[in-house]
């Protein structure tokens, strides 16, 4: 198609980024990882020739996609905003410094941290049947809100370093190091990973790499995912997310230690 804004994509690509979008977001609104299906479908019909406007387009339909879920879930669990916020704000800064710094670190020594980073996830989540089931408190609300932001600084920079997982990581620390609940730490994870979303889409809109009519149709595949996701999610409660979020954490150590691999 010879629209603007498409990338020279043909009917047939559209189609099947569309469903990889609508299936991306219904993944991420449970408990993240949505990007091991987008991205990649957006690298092999690689609209504009080029990998930067497959990684810039992916978070246009991210981003929507994401802040859509929000409101889905604040109807059903209870949204600590003083605390989430903060850590949105962190999450936003260590996501510009994490693109900033993309260009500099060595991708396949990160990459090796977080896949050793998820096999400690996986085990010690696998091994715990009622971790994350309900809410454990473990600090004060101070306290609480300190953890989250510096966590949400972490894992904000690791997701402008273009790092998969990055919503699975995010529900996890709320779960193990703040003490929620799968269900709201997943919900929490959703506000501040729309705020990593908009780091790094404001980067690659100012150079110029978004393709904005590709990615808007697939925002609208992602948003349609993401509220239905979402649905299911609180429909299901916290076990259920523990199920899928096991799931992730699976497919990211497979994908990851591909990736590893080839490098």
């Amino acid at each position: 198609m010879e629209w603007a804004g498409f990338g020279q994509v043909s009917v047939g690509a559209l189609l099947l980024l569309c469903a990889a979008a609508f299936l991306a977001g219904a993944v991420d609104a449970v408990v993240g990882g949505g990007g091991l299906i987008q991205l990649p479908a957006l690298l092999l019909v690689a609209p504009g020739g080029l990998p930067i406007y497959s990684l810039a387009t992916s978070k246009v339909a991210s981003f929507f996609g994401t802040a859509s879920a929000v409101p889905a879930y604040a109807r059903r669990t209870e949204i600590e905003w003083r605390s989430a916020v903060p850590m949105a704000v962190m999450a936003l800064l260590g996501s510009l410094a994490g693109a900033a710094f993309a260009s500099v670190l060595p991708a396949t020594v990160l990459n090796i941290i977080v896949w050793v980073a998820l096999v400690g996830v996986g085990i010690y989540t696998w091994r715990k049947p009622d971790f994350g089931v309900r809410d454990l408190w473990r600090h004060s609300v101070r306290r609480r809100t300190a953890i989250m932001c510096a966590v949400g600084g972490l894992i904000g920079f690791w997701d402008g370093l273009a790092g998969p997982g990055t919503g699975s990581f995010l529900v996890f620390a709320l779960v193990g190091l703040v003490g929620y609940a799968f269900l709201r730490a997943s919900a929490t994870a959703k506000v501040v990973n729309s705020a990593t979303n908009i780091g790094a889409l404001l980067l690659f809109a100012l150079s110029g790499k978004v393709l904005w009519g590709l990615g808007l149709v697939m925002a609208v595949c992602n948003v349609t995912g993401s509220l239905l996701g979402a649905r299911i999610a609180v429909s299901r409660g916290s076990a259920f997310i523990r199920r899928v979020f096991l799931t992730v954490v699976v497919t990211l150590l497979i994908t990851l230690g591909w990736k590893i691999a080839l490098s």
